[in-house]
């Protein structure tokens, strides 16, 4: 009768399953990725819900506010279900179940209470984090009781030390990670003969800076009531098969909620991907699930790949073990395949089981052909089957061209079979600057190698014209122009400047044809600088007037700047002094461009510090030159020149913001406007 009301509850579900990929459009919710941007893109849905597991379906009855998951390799799920204090073990296809409720202790019955935690070792022992007893009870399969872990005893403990055993994972050598309720020292270690031997993976605090200041000169009383500066606590722990320790957290704001803990506990997990593995990039302040995502468990897969549950809005986020995000699936709702209160996760195979506490149930996750061929890609990757990696993502491309991590995968594939240039090609598309540097480093090479007859020419014929150039400024002994002029201020500030303002050197249509030129050399940077040090700029993607605003907005902002500040502390610059000089300055800025330009597209990631080396170069050259002229042109001292510079960068804040006000106040009295426009046309129509 029970596997007769079973099969009518779930037919709804297999008619949708049927098949190995399962339609997305029976998806209850919209499947979604994000870019390099940062921006939710559009994707199809990787899971999809396949089964549901009630407790009224089994022999073993309802659930009870479970907390815990675990699946062992043949496939045996065991539930902590916490609320009818006791564990439940059901097989892959939920026919039978057997409650685990009570052991032999001494001779004398003992029973679970409130067990939250639990984990199954390669043999066959069952671990259980028995909360409300606050102990560890270690059992056979066969249900015999092996051991009983107590609370630890150490001087590291305070004397408020309270034992109460949530999660726990152990690993070959018998040794125990215990991850206990409101320890902020890290997770407890245990050896294998149950014995405290301290804590590892601590989270380190994080401190605010003006939370520290405001410390410094508050009352005692005042500081009581100030937030204390403590570690996070653990969650989570899920273990991998080389003993690396899964530990989770829900720390709102936290680039790391997710840790790999080497033995000595430090957190090797690594964080390659566009954005660090915390689940949502984008979310809401206010509102409906709101905030930051809580990451409240972790679940392991094969090669590295791992998903993490986020329960602030029902998620789960699956990432490979570079850290790269692969999908995401899952929402809270009220239909079949959403969750109500998610607790737990864990891999069966390829699918993925989770744990909803708030309906007491369990529902099982199917791969889509969509999250399949990703999967699969992924550890075809890894295991080095290029050529299966590479079909498979370019079969997830069809499915999803917004896929940027298809293009990283079948250019590591490219990679290792030596197409550099391909290579190149495709991790350019998956906006992977590493990746990039690396094809790059050996298409040069190659191409140095191919063609340095061709280079050693094009240098010394570029070294002859330099040379000749020279001469030919030594012989020329005219009256230098206005090009002249600006080069020679360049490098003897303080006489170029003097001339520029008692000698009438400087003119006012040079200096703008200068910034004219900034501008248009600025424009170029961004469009043919290197992937390296330009991702996700095309040269189809720059819009030359949004550039060139960013180029002339500042520069006549300083200006008037400027010239208000002086104004009032007699300096004696006119505007068009200010102006021409500040254009001059700019000079070693400009002749910086091409260089760069050009090197961003020679040198590797490794090399970038030539490029920083170059382009700061010429902006304190830049800062020197501004300086040299601001002191001759309002004939300052050099204290005074400096504290006018920085007034002046304050007084930038100040019109700013009054515009940014003035705008505000703008565009809400044309809201008003407008609405009473539409009020009065509405009335007027009524009568």
């Amino acid at each position: 009768m029970n596997r007769l009301i079973k099969m009518l509850m779930l037919f709804p579900l297999m008619l949708i399953v049927v098949g190995t990929a399962v339609p997305v459009s029976a998806a209850p919710y919209d499947g979604y990725n994000y870019s390099w941007w940062g921006e939710p893109e559009p994707a199809p849905a990787p899971y999809l819900p396949l089964l549901q597991i009630a407790g009224e379906s089994l022999p073993t009855g309802a659930f009870r506010t479970p907390e815990d998951i675990f699946i062992t390799a043949d496939n045996l799920i065991y539930v902590a279900d916490t609320g009818n204090n006791r564990i439940v073990r059901i097989d892959e296809e939920a026919e039978t179940a057997q409650s685990i409720e009570t052991f032999m202790n001494d001779g004398n019955t003992d029973r679970f209470l409130a067990p939250q935690g639990l984990f199954v070792r390669s043999n066959g022992n069952l671990l259980v984090a028995d909360t409300g007893n606050k102990r560890i009870v270690e059992l056979t399969k066969a249900g015999d009781l092996v051991a009983i872990i107590g609370a630890p005893q150490s001087d590291v403990l305070g004397d408020g030390f309270v034992y109460e055993p949530i999660k726990l994972v152990g690993d070959s050598a018998g040794r125990l990670y215990v991850v206990g309720k409101g320890v902020f020292n890290g997770i407890m270690q245990f050896d294998s003969g149950g014995r405290f031997s301290g804590f590892i993976g601590v989270n380190n605090v994080r401190v605010n800076v003006a939370d520290l200041f405001w410390k410094r000169i508050m009352t005692k009383e005042q500081r009581s009531k100030m937030e204390l500066f403590i570690p996070v606590e653990f969650n989570n722990v899920d273990i991998d098969g080389e003993g690396f320790i899964y530990a989770t957290t829900s720390e709102a704001f936290s680039n790391a909620p997710v840790k790999r803990l080497n033995p000595s506990g430090a957190d090797v997990l690594k964080r390659t991907g566009y954005h660090p593995p915390k689940g949502d990039i984008r979310f809401r302040i206010g509102g409906t699930r709101s905030g930051t995502s809580a990451i409240q468990s972790v679940a392991l897969d094969q090669n590295g790949i791992y998903s993490i549950l986020d329960s602030t809005r029902g998620r789960i986020f699956t990432y490979d073990r570079e850290g790269k995000l692969m999908y995401i699936y899952g929402l809270l709702g009220e239909q079949v395949g959403t969750f109500k209160t998610p607790a737990d996760i864990d891999m069966l195979g390829d699918k993925m089981v989770v744990l909803d506490k708030g309906l007491n149930q369990l529902v099982v996750f199917e791969p889509t052909r969509y999250g399949k061929v990703i999967r699969d890609a992924v550890i075809y990757n890894d295991t080095g089957e290029e050529q299966k990696s590479v079909e498979l993502w370019r079969e997830a491309l069809g499915l999803n061209t917004n896929l940027e991590i298809a293009y990283l995968g079948i250019g590591k594939a490219e990679l290792r079979q030596g197409n550099n240039d391909e290579a190149m090609k495709q991790f350019k598309l998956g906006m992977h600057r590493e990746y990039y540097s690396r094809a790059f480093e050996r298409y040069r090479k190659d191409f140095m190698w191919e063609h340095f007859g061709k280079i050693a020419a094009a240098a010394i014929a570029a070294a002859a014209l330099i040379i000749a150039a020279r001469i030919a400024i030594k012989r020329n002994k005219a009256e230098p122009g206005m090009a002249g002029f600006a080069w020679y201020t360049m490098y003897h500030p303080f006489n170029g400047f003097w001339e520029l303002k008692f000698e009438r050197k400087g003119k006012v249509w040079f200096a703008l044809l200068l910034l004219l030129l900034l501008s248009l050399l600025y424009v170029l940077k961004r469009q043919y600088t290197g992937f390296i040090f330009n991702p996700g700029v095309s040269a189809d993607s720059v819009n030359v007037i949004d550039e060139i605003k960013f180029v002339l907005l500042p520069f006549f902002l300083w200006c008037i700047a400027n010239w208000s500040t002086t104004t009032l502390m007699d300096g004696e610059g006119k505007f068009k002094e200010i102006v021409t000089a500040s254009a001059y300055a700019l000079l070693p800025v400009i002749l910086m461009q091409i260089p760069l330009i050009l090197l961003s597209n020679m040198i590797t990631i490794q090399e970038g510090s030539f490029y920083r080396l170059l382009e700061s170069a010429g902006f304190l050259w830049f800062v020197g030159l501004l300086f040299a002229g601001m002191l001759t042109v309002h004939q300052y001292s050099v204290a005074k020149t400096v504290i006018t510079m920085l007034l002046t960068m304050i007084v930038m804040g100040i019109i700013i913001f009054l515009g940014l006000l003035f705008f505000s106040l703008a565009q809400q009295m044309v809201s008003f406007v407008t609405t009473i426009y539409k009020e009065a046309m509405f009335r007027i129509g009524e009568g």
